[in-house]
């Protein structure tokens, strides 16, 4: 292994103390230390528990070059710095004698310096910034999903798993067995889950956990989705975090709620208020508005993102904010004080948590900064209101594609300025990429309606 130059990162000594006591004590072998690419694709390398001290000294190296948008063939060694506060024992490993573990991490240069192309270290900019005006984050993000059943060879097939609708429980969500030992794993991982049911859609599920600090929240989305799909594995089902899967039913959001707090008080609540929001909860609603639209490639960031934010199926696809009026873009939840928030209900499970709270926490900020004013709330159904009658209220739309989303991205500052030059270039380049590749692939909808035809 090349030699690094890191420097030794501080390290809570009662955390790390605590972390050799489990291995020891649960019989832990293994340790995999993960991170998440550009996409927010989760990534690991896996070590014995025996090198840990090595581990959390952030002395284990691997090859950027072989991770896409990360790092040139030339420059291609990076480090791995663990988040200690996010060990967990892999609850599906643990057998007599043996268990593995897990740390997220962040990702360095061989100098010991934040590498720029890591999401994770995106957001802990974003973090710093709200910190500067005296913020923290809290987000929580409520994560969909679709359980299909696998063919005899395990890969996944276009079968739904259940025939069963919103919050129906057995023996037709034939889903709450499996929801019942995601619940167990992330239990046993540290999760608090609040809630967990049938979604609206044939095979849709949810399971919610309690928000966090935003870079925890981020960290425990990432995962949420692995252990979902591990543990939907082992039943012989294939969970996915597509969007829209099925057409002509629901897809899948990961609707998200973020506050800011001062201290202990949150700085979005003002009990003297008609709607009980803050003047900076209004500056922050304004800031998302009008930089959502600059942003919707970062929080959709597929082809397959832009079939699911269209009228009719609960998506949200319309720029306007209400108190309670769910075809809203932005909706603020009832429950008010300690939990006042602002819930933006365009986002949805594909995309990278750790960049999807960075763009959405800075466009607010942005509104914050610049003092923007909040435009009236629509409280009817946009969904129902004729195409003349939201052009008359100023309703405007988000993009209608990935090309549009991208054009919209490159003409704002929002995601360049969150971003940063790194992920930003090798973000755009990477979806422009898959754009290019949908708009020449020939589709079987073409075969089904050009091929006889003509």
């Amino acid at each position: 292994m090349t030699e690094t130059l890191i420097s030794k990162v501080p390290v809570d000594a009662a955390t790390l103390e605590q972390i050799k006591e489990t291995i020891k004590e649960k019989s832990v072998e293994l340790l995999h230390l993960q991170f998440v690419d550009i996409e927010g694709v989760l990534k690991h390398i896996t070590v014995t528990s025996e090198q840990l001290e090595d581990v959390v000294e952030g002395k284990m190296m691997f090859d950027g070059s072989s991770i896409k948008g990360f790092s040139p063939i030339n420059k291609s060694d990076l480090y791995l710095q663990p988040d200690l506060a996010t060990f967990a024992v892999l609850p599906w490993t643990v057998e007599a004698g043996y268990a593995e573990g897990r740390f997220l991490c962040s990702v360095n240069n061989p100098d010991g310096t934040p590498f720029d192309g890591d999401t994770r270290n995106v957001l802990k900019k974003t973090v710093d910034r709200a910190a500067n005006h005296g913020y923290s984050i809290s987000v929580g993000p409520e994560l969909e999903f679709f359980l299909f059943k696998t063919d005899e060879k395990g890969y996944a097939t276009q079968e739904i798993s259940d025939r069963a609708g919103y919050f129906e429980p057995s023996p037709h969500d034939l889903g709450e067995r499996v929801r019942l030992e995601i619940y167990r794993a992330l239990k046993a991982m540290g999760f608090t889950i609040e809630a967990s049911h049938h979604e609206v859609a044939e095979g849709q599920h949810e399971i919610n956990f309690k928000y966090a600090d935003v870079l925890t929240a981020a960290d425990l989305a990432t995962t949420y989705k692995w252990v979902v799909k591990t543990i939907a594995k082992k039943f012989g089902l294939h969970a996915t975090f597509m969007p829209k899967p099925v057409f002509g039913i629901n897809g899948s959001g990961m609707h998200v709620n973020m506050s800011f707090f001062e201290g202990s008080e949150n700085a979005f609540f003002d009990s003297s208020d008609e709607l009980q929001l803050s003047e900076k909860a209004y500056q922050f609603i304004a800031g998302v508005l009008e930089n959502v639209k600059s942003f919707t490639a970062v929080t959709n960031p597929l082809v397959n993102s832009y079939k699911r934010l269209v009228p009719g199926y609960e998506a949200p696809c319309y720029i306007a904010w209400s108190a309670s009026n769910r075809s809203a873009l932005i909706r603020i939840p009832a429950k008010k004080g300690l939990a006042t928030r602002v819930e933006l209900r365009c986002p949805d499970p594909s995309a990278n948590p750790y960049l999807t709270f960075a763009v959405i926490a800075s466009a607010g900020l942005d509104g914050i900064e610049k003092g923007l004013e909040a435009p009236a709330p629509i409280n009817e159904d946009i969904f129902h209101m004729s195409e003349e009658e939201r052009a008359f209220r100023g309703i405007d739309n988000l993009p209608g594609s990935l090309a549009e989303a991208l054009k919209e991205l490159e003409s704002g500052e929002i995601a360049s300025n969150t971003l940063g030059q790194h992920v930003y270039n090798e973000y755009v380049l990477m979806k422009k990429a898959e754009w290019d590749s949908y708009r020449t692939a020939v589709h079987t909808w073409e075969i089904d309606n050009y091929q006889t035809k003509f």
